[in-house]
C-alpha cells in the first residue's frame, strides 16, 4: 500500500531529525568530493582526447592522403565508411572509417553468416573475409582504416581508450551483463585490441572490457595508449 505524501514527507523529516548533523555534513563532504574527483577525471580524459587527437590528425595527415588515394585506385568509390554504433548508454553514432571493403558488403555479409568464425557468434569475424579489397588487407593489419575515428574523438561521440562501439544488431543479442559495456564512452583502443585483437573470444573481449571499465583513470589510459603502439606495428590478430 502505497504512503500518503503528506505522510511520507513528515516520516522523511522525522527520520533526517534523529541523524547527527556533523555526520549528516560529513556524508556530504564525502559526496561532494567524490562528486568531484569523477568531474575532474572525465575531464582529464576529455583534454587527453583533444590533445592527441588533434596532434594525430595533423601528424598523420600524408598517411590519409595516401591511403584514400590507394582506396581510389583499387576500387572506385567512397574513401570513407560511414556505420550506425552504438555509444554510451545506448546512443547511436556515426562511426567513421577507411574503406576496406568492396561496394555492398554490408549486402553480402548475411550470405556469409554461416561462415561467422567468432565463438559467442554476436560479432561477426572472418580471417579471410572475401569482401575485403588487397588495400583493405594492408590498412586493417595495421588498423590505418580505423583513423578516421580520431574525427569521432574529436566530436565526443568517441574516447582514445574505451570498449570498442558495438552494432545495434549485436547489443541487441547481449545479455545483461554485456550491456554494462555500454556504461562509458566507446573507444579506438581498448585492452583486448592490446592483447591479440580480434583473436580474443567476444567473452574475454567483454571481461577484458569490464575490467577497464572498473579501473579507468588517466594513467591506465595512456598506458594503454602506449601498448597500442606495438600492437598496431606487429598487426598480429588483425583481419
Amino acid at each position: 500500500m502505497e504512503l500518503d505524501p503528506t505522510v511520507r514527507k513528515e516520516l522523511i523529516r522525522q527520520l533526517s531529525g534523529t541523524i547527527n548533523p556533523s555526520l549528516l555534513m560529513k556524508r556530504r563532504i564525502k559526496v561532494a568530493l567524490w562528486e568531484t574527483t569523477v568531474s575532474l577525471s572525465y575531464l582529464m580524459k576529455r583534454l587527453l582526447d583533444l590533445a592527441v587527437s588533434t596532434a594525430a590528425i595533423i601528424a598523420l595527415f600524408p598517411l590519409f592522403l595516401l591511403t584514400a588515394l590507394a582506396i581510389r585506385i583499387e576500387d572506385p568509390g567512397p574513401v570513407f565508411y560511414t556505420q550506425i554504433r552504438v555509444g554510451k548508454d545506448g546512443r547511436h553514432f556515426s562511426f567513421y572509417k577507411f574503406r576496406s571493403m568492396i561496394m555492398n558488403a554490408d549486402k553480402i555479409k548475411d550470405q556469409l553468416a554461416a561462415q561467422n568464425e567468432s565463438e559467442a557468434g554476436v560479432i561477426f569475424k572472418m580471417k579471410k573475409d572475401p569482401r575485403i579489397t588487397r588495400v583493405g588487407r594492408i590498412i586493417r593489419k595495421f588498423s590505418i582504416d580505423e583513423l578516421p575515428q580520431l574525427f569521432n574523438v574529436l566530436k565526443g561521440d568517441m574516447s582514445l581508450v574505451g570498449p570498442r562501439p558495438p552494432l545495434p544488431r549485436e547489443v541487441a543479442e547481449y545479455t545483461l551483463e554485456q550491456r554494462k559495456r555500454l556504461h562509458v564512452i566507446p573507444g579506438i583502443t581498448c585492452l583486448w585490441q592490446v592483447s591479440g585483437r580480434s583473436d580474443i573470444p567476444f567473452t574475454d573481449q567483454v571481461r577484458l572490457d569490464l575490467q577497464y571499465i572498473q579501473s579507468a583513470g588517466i594513467l591506465s589510459d595512456i598506458r594503454l595508449l602506449l601498448k597500442t603502439i606495438p600492437a598496431v606495428l606487429t598487426g598480429r590478430g588483425a583481419y
